[in-house]
């Protein structure tokens, strides 16, 4: 079997193992490694005791950097968490992520609302854009500057894991890394040498998340009842979210973990916070 149709067999693969589905690559196509390793992504959340350096990092934050962003609008900023004592403080503020505290790397990547109305007073220019798309188009171009580091480190062999609940605790957050107004966090980012293996992460099958012309969702309990069952053979929870308050269910697949999880209040003041800090969600 030749180097390429090895790889078109194994990208097959790992899409059946992540969606139960049947996805073909054409042997022939150039890139094959690349697409193989972005479909076989998988979270890493323990690391090497081995350092990352810091040129590296740079590099990986200048690679996220030159993601695509809205109309060149560039609304987005990362944050090397260099200093022991502020990782600290952040890991403390997470104790059951203790990747957060341990990991060789770690990153903060912002949504900024504010250069582009500063750059209006600069040039003299009327701003009437001050509404929830501002807000919208910051949070879109940090979330691809984060996926394209997370792609960026992978290439050269690091493993990541995104730590979006830093927006529990957004206004602490914001204090320690002195943003000013209009720059919010987004999520934050470990990054460090794997120890060890991950899963793949089966995800809903292509027939409820890929839709041709139309959105068409099908049978939306059937579906996500054969997905929890296959997932489960593959990847199943540890353990059950709230059982004092839930119980213990004789099947526990991928809905009824989410169901709980969003069953409880999740950053209930966040949209206040996005408010204060300078935002127009109108």
């Amino acid at each position: 079997m030749s180097e390429t149709s090895y790889s078109a067999a194994r990208i097959a693969a790992v899409f059946r193992e992540r969606f139960g589905d049947e996805v073909a690559a054409d042997p022939g196509l150039n890139g094959l490694a690349e697409i193989h390793r972005i479909a076989a992504h998988h979270v890493h959340r323990r690391y090497a005791d081995r350092p990352v350096d810091p040129a590296l990092v740079r590099l990986l934050c200048a690679c996220a950097l030159s993601a695509p962003s809205k109309s060149d609008l560039q609304q987005r900023d990362v944050v090397i968490v260099s200093d022991p004592d502020l990782r600290r403080r952040i890991a403390g503020l997470l104790p059951h992520m203790p990747w957060v505290g341990v990991a060789p790397a770690f990153l903060v990547v912002c949504a900024n609302g504010r250069r582009l109305p500063q750059i209006s007073i600069l040039r003299d220019k009327p701003f009437p854009n001050d509404h929830l798309d501002l807000f919208f188009n910051a949070v879109g171009d940090a979330a691809i500057a984060l996926t394209t580091c997370l792609h960026a480190a992978e290439a050269v062999g690091l493993g990541g894991c995104p730590i979006s609940e830093i927006r529990n605790h957004a206004a602490q957050v914001s204090a320690w890394l002195n943003l000013p107004e209009r720059v919010i966090p987004f999520a934050g980012l470990c990054l460090g040498w794997p120890a060890g293996e991950s899963r793949i992460s089966p995800r809903l099958p292509l027939a409820m998340t890929l839709h041709e012309s139309r959105y068409d969702e099908g049978d939306l309990a059937a579906g996500i009842a054969a997905y929890d069952e296959r997932r489960e053979a593959i990847l199943p929870y540890p353990e059950q979210r709230q059982t004092a308050r839930w119980g213990v269910a004789e099947a526990y697949g991928w809905s009824e973990d989410k169901a709980r999880q969003y069953a409880e209040p999740q950053r209930a003041d966040f949209g206040a916070f996005v408010r204060r800090s300078g935002f127009n969600l109108d």
